[in-house]
């Protein structure tokens, strides 16, 4: 069953969002070669509980991490640690925030320093993926609209959409129906109605669509080890359109 949310609820989490959303730009102010993940996780975490907000994935099913840090072929799930960024990786950086029992979710992939031609395109056709899926949450509209868009972004560019991997419905609860799939069928799927709050997130490869889970049983690669890229909006559909409620866009800007 898909929870629908009132207005109020939706000023809830709109709520979680904006503390969401600073976490992020405060996140990509540190991302520079020589920083650890776990540096990085350090930064979020304080951020989130200064503001009287809980890191939503710590201690989730046992996940250590405040954030989610995954670099170059790594899609989603990387555990902060040791691992320091260089230049020319690409880091996924996934933050969940849990504020007066409302959820707000969202991940940004970012560059370190200069990247090659073949990242660059990545990350602009994942977050271009993104935004036209964001146009897709919209009453009338159809669930498969919103995938289907993902999917024609990234594979007119010859990129892949990781199919094992999917979106999620977002509330009180981190996961909620439905799932949310990075491809499919325009005009399938369930009816859009004002009030769904959806966790949209392409996430892509440059080479072929398949993954492995890595040692550590959290950590999910591409098979072929080419670079993955993971973009992420938490979106109240509402009667007013589409409403990204962790802007850490800054509209079409960069953070």
């Amino acid at each position: 069953m898909i929870i629908k949310k009132s207005p109020a609820e939706i000023e809830k989490m709109a709520a979680a969002g904006a503390i969401h959303a600073q976490t992020m730009k405060l996140v990509a102010g540190e991302i520079r070669a020589g920083v650890s993940t776990a540096e990085l996780d350090q930064v979020a975490e304080k951020y989130i509980r200064s503001q009287g907000a809980v890191p939503s994935f710590k201690g989730y099913r046992g996940f250590t991490g405040s954030i989610c840090a995954s670099p170059n072929e790594m899609v989603v799930h990387g555990i902060p640690g040791p691992y320091r960024l260089g230049d020319g990786d690409i880091i996924s950086i996934d933050v969940g925030v849990t504020y007066k029992g409302w959820v707000a979710d969202g991940a940004v992939t970012f560059p370190v320093g200069p990247v090659t031609p073949v990242a660059g395109k990545l990350l602009e056709v994942t977050r271009r993926s993104l935004f036209d899926a964001v146009q897709q949450c919209r009453p009338g509209n159809r669930l498969g609209d919103v995938s289907h868009a993902v999917q024609q972004t990234v594979e007119s560019e010859g990129l892949s959409v990781v199919r094992s991997l999917v979106g999620h419905g977002i509330g009180r609860d981190m996961h909620e129906e439905p799932q949310i799939a990075n491809y499919g069928d325009a005009g399938k799927g369930p009816l859009l109605e004002a009030g769904m709050v959806l966790a949209v997130e392409p996430m892509t490869t440059a080479g072929r669509h398949m993954v492995r889970m890595g040692d550590d049983g959290w950590a999910i690669y591409s098979q072929d080890g080419s670079l993955a890229a993971h973009f992420e909006f938490t979106i109240a559909v509402t009667e007013d359109g589409p409403r990204v409620l962790t802007p850490w866009h800054e509209g079409e800007g960069a953070l």
